[in-house]
Formats: structure tokens, sequence, C-alpha cells
């Protein structure tokens, strides 16, 4: 009779650690509201998939760039002057179109908060 009170073992499963780590993705809400925006008319779904696909592979690229940039310089860290760089080769950024300039015409107002700095009260500059 004890045999029968003992509780019986489970095996443990493996199904976590065999799952492959997924990369992060861009949401895809994001990604149809902001080319919707800039499109201003009807899309089909295969058109979205297709932006989907090349928005991933876009920023991939750009992802590279970026760390080849800051790896050549000697450095661990992305910095604003390694996008501004390859924005400049990328023809966003030029003499007559600074950087500045960009993120005020494009970016929400807590963004170019952060990335401009800006003189307030007291004489104190942020950030």
């Amino acid at each position: 009779s004890l045999q029968l009170l003992k509780p019986k073992t489970v095996p443990k499963r493996l199904g976590t650690s065999q799952r492959k780590p997924r990369e992060p993705q861009i949401p895809r809400s994001l990604i149809k509201e902001i080319f919707r925006h800039f499109v201003k008319m009807p899309v089909t779904r295969g058109a979205f998939k297709i932006v989907e696909k090349c928005s991933e592979r876009y920023f991939k690229q750009l992802s590279d760039d970026l760390e080849a940039y800051a790896h050549h310089a000697g450095r661990k860290t992305v910095e604003k002057a390694d996008l501004e760089v390859l924005m400049r080769r990328q023809g966003l950024v030029t003499d007559k179109m600074p950087l500045n300039v960009l993120i005020e015409r494009f970016l929400p107002l807590e963004y170019r908060k952060l990335l401009i700095p800006v003189a307030m009260s007291g004489n104190k500059v942020f950030p």
C-alpha cells in the first residue's frame, strides 16, 4: 500500500530550451501606421507585406552600418555622429539640410527635446 501513496514522477518538458531565439521586430501596426501616413492612399495587404520586409531589411542594414562605423572609430557604442555620417552618405543630410532640421521636421516634441539642446530658464541647457 506504500507504493500506491508515492507520487508519480513526471518527466520535465524541454520545449522552452528547444526554441530558437527570435530577433526583435518592429510591430506591424507601427509600420502600417507610418506607411499610411506618408502614402495617403489605399494599400493592399500584399503591398504591406513587401513594405514590412523592406523595412526589416533596411533597419538590419542600417544597424550593421552603424555598428561598423562605431567599430572603425574604436568604440563599442553608436553615437549621434555615426548616425549623421550615415545619413550624409545616404544623401539625407547635406549642407543645406542639417540633421537638426530633419529632427525638427519629422520627430515629435518629446524626442526633439532629447536630441536638440535647448536653453531653459536660468540659462540651463537641456539635455
